[in-house]
């Protein structure tokens, strides 16, 4: 499975998604890659992924795709990404 959590930049909000997002995913014993991008290159990097995780004001950017589009409200809050991630998933 493959999840790709984007920001304006790639580099920052995305990086600290992403981290949160493995502990989370390790917690739920759930496989996946997760890759950190920016809302530019989202179409590209997210072409094959599952899951999109970005913040409200990124949705409208995102444009057309097959992935489940989680917006995160605070990146920080593993207990909000990970009843996100486990209703987007079916594993909970």
């Amino acid at each position: 499975m493959k999840i790709v959590a984007i920001c304006g930049a790639g580099i920052g909000s995305s990086g600290i998604l992403k981290v949160n997002a493995e502990r989370v995913l390790g917690r739920l014993g759930i496989p996946a890659t997760v890759v950190a991008a920016d809302v530019s290159t989202v179409r590209t990097v997210a072409a094959d992924a599952q899951v999109i995780l970005t913040s409200p004001e990124l949705v409208d950017a995102i444009g057309p795709t097959f992935a489940d589009v989680i917006v995160v409200e605070n990146y920080f809050d593993t207990a909000e990404l990970s009843r996100k991630l486990e209703a987007a998933l079916g594993e909970g």
